[in-house]
């Protein structure tokens, strides 16, 4: 037969927090700061996300491809990726680790870029 202790209810439980829901998206902010650097007119083709953790970290691997159109297109693109490495960028809660360019071309007179983001929880 088993017993149990009447004084220990429900509130005396330590709880763990969900892990899954710990702070908003990362990725709509960083796209908003991405399209203010590139400049009007960018259009955003595509973004895919998937979760990222290491045995100490946990954030998520951007996928954002980005079109540039008209006369100053390539302008734009490069005004994008001058200094992509070394920017500063603003989300509460995450922090990114990592922006790299994975490709670039010219399609149909409009120029692209395709970059990979980590963003990563700052706990």
């Amino acid at each position: 037969m088993t017993s149990m202790d009447a004084h220990f209810g429900r509130p005396n439980l330590l709880r763990n927090k969900d892990i899954r829901r710990r702070g908003a998206d990362p990725l709509p902010l960083l796209l908003a700061q991405l399209l203010l650097r590139a400049g009007r007119p960018t259009v955003i083709d595509r973004t895919t996300s998937r979760p990222w953790a290491s045995a100490l970290f946990e954030g998520q691997r951007h996928t954002i491809w980005l079109r540039f159109s008209g006369a100053e297109a390539q302008k734009q693109k490069d005004r994008l990726l001058a200094g992509l490495d070394d920017a500063e960028w603003t989300l509460p809660g995450h922090f990114v680790a990592d922006i790299a360019v994975d490709g670039e071309g010219v399609a149909d007179q409009d120029v692209w870029v395709r970059l990979s983001a980590l963003t990563i929880r700052d706990w």
